[in-house]
């Protein structure tokens, strides 16, 4: 099916500065207002941490950390085991800065390789993105509002 079969990947044009972007991605206190409500975790590469989302939630490991144009972490990995190419997700921020903005990807790959079901795989990859586009437009409300400072 190759990796197109379930594309999970959502894009914003945001107000505000590179810098600000990539810290409202990446420091634990600002990511708490967008994106998982539990942070824990080490922005640097090969790091372990954990994000959670109320009751669901598992752990991360950080794979590319390249200020202040990507960032990268795998997570949904089996229990016990390490994160690793076929058995977990890879989501990969890129930010491009303009003038004055910023243009944010986000891009979760990885379930083509996993052993899940078709339905589950698709209901993954719609709940995803969905998912990603009200993450991201909670960002951009929280960088373009100030909330940032």
């Amino acid at each position: 099916m190759g990796e197109t079969a379930y594309r999970i990947e959502r894009e914003i044009v945001i107000d505000a500065p590179v810098e600000i972007v990539w810290r409202t991605i990446t420091e634990p206190d600002q990511i708490t207002q967008w994106f998982a409500d539990r942070v824990d975790l080490t922005i640097e590469p090969g790091a372990q941490g954990y994000l959670g989302f109320g009751e669901q939630g598992g752990p991360v490991v950080v794979e590319v950390v390249d200020p202040p144009t990507r960032f990268s972490f795998r997570w949904n990995h089996p229990s016990g085991g390490a994160p690793a190419e076929g058995n977990s997700l890879l989501v990969e921020f890129t930010l491009e800065p303009g003038e004055g903005e910023t243009v944010l990807r986000v891009v979760e790959s990885g379930l083509d390789l996993l052993t899940w079901s078709t339905a589950d795989k698709q209901a993954y990859a719609d709940e995803h993105n969905e998912g990603w586009a009200d993450f991201l437009g909670r960002l951009d409300r929280l960088v373009t509002e100030g909330a940032t400072g």
